[in-house]
């Protein structure tokens, strides 16, 4: 069978044409991927790594090197009594990592029940004191579980009481304090404060400077929804931004909630903190940064 000349060299044009065309897809694809040491530094939200939810197979000051080495400026934590202060100060002013935030008082024993409140003043003067040494400008708090025998409108004055004692003491420090209200419909049954109202409501009655609301978002979407009107609302409350997506409190893109917006929402309200990643990667550590720099595209 014959094939002529012409058809060949034409059929080859074809092929090598294709090859380039392979060829310049790979490279355009090879420039567009972003190195991974920049990730985390994205164009107009500050981002801290939760370093108790990501690498949680680390030893923890090699979790701190890892946010870093993803470019992240920032990590924060759970509670500090089971970490080597010095050690995390040492090696986060190494890494050129802040530490936006972490946790002074747990959900036990409750801000919530009075007779916990000298407890709650002890522990907010050390806790000041680590947070001065690490020079963490802020703390969470919660309001506590559910305490037989007490309404829920008893327990939210004893929340009030409570951090009108140690607002003082915050105010001395220059530390803040962000209640943290959570959701109790996945995460935490029982518990006593959640949705923003009644956070709201709480710290403006308090009426501290260093008294504000840890705004975790992914509690407000399973508890409330509509992210970006509560969050104008009660803006003048936020001390602290958290997120994850929902269901599965992984990263953003993994869920039903449209991180650019809201992200957008809080950048035109005038936020410039930092925005706690305390959220579970879904597969890497990588590609949860990757859907992270995605959520600050707008």
């Amino acid at each position: 069978m014959s094939f002529p000349r012409r058809t060949f060299l034409e059929s080859a044009l074809v092929l090598a044409g294709g090859a380039t065309l392979s060829t310049s897809h790979r490279a355009a694809a090879a420039e567009e991927t972003p190195d991974p040491s920049t990730l985390g530094q994205t164009p107009h939200t500050k981002f801290a790594v939760n370093v108790e939810m990501w690498w949680g197979r680390l030893p923890f000051l090699q979790r701190l090197e890892q946010a870093a080495a993803l470019g992240f400026p920032a990590v924060e934590f759970w509670p500090y009594e089971n970490k080597d202060i010095d050690a995390v100060a040492r090696t986060c002013t190494d890494l050129n990592l802040d530490i936006a935030q972490f946790t002074a008082w747990g959900f036990v024993p409750g801000m919530n029940d009075p007779r916990n409140h000298d407890k709650l003043v002890a522990k907010i003067k050390e806790a000041c004191l680590v947070a001065r040494r690490l020079d963490c400008p802020m703390m969470t708090v919660v309001g506590g579980n559910d305490q037989k025998g007490m309404t829920q409108a008893e327990m939210h004055e004893h929340i009030i009481a409570g951090l009108k004692k140690i607002a003082p003491i915050a105010e001395d420090h220059e530390v803040m304090l962000i209640l943290e209200p959570m959701n109790i419909r996945v995460d935490h049954k029982g518990h006593c404060l959640y949705g923003s109202p009644d956070a709201v409501r709480i710290c403006r009655e308090v009426d501290s400077p260093m008294v504000k609301i840890n705004w975790d978002l992914y509690h407000m979407q399973i508890s409330e929804g509509d992210l970006c009107g509560r969050l104008k609302d009660g803006f003048d409350q936020v001390g602290y931004l958290q997120l994850a997506d929902h269901p599965g409190r992984n990263e953003p893109g993994t869920g039903e909630i449209h991180y650019p917006r809201v992200l957008r929402q809080a950048h035109e309200l005038g936020y410039r903190g930092y925005v706690g990643l305390e959220c579970r990667p879904k597969t890497t550590e990588l590609a949860a940064a990757q859907g992270v720099a995605q959520a600050d595209v707008w």
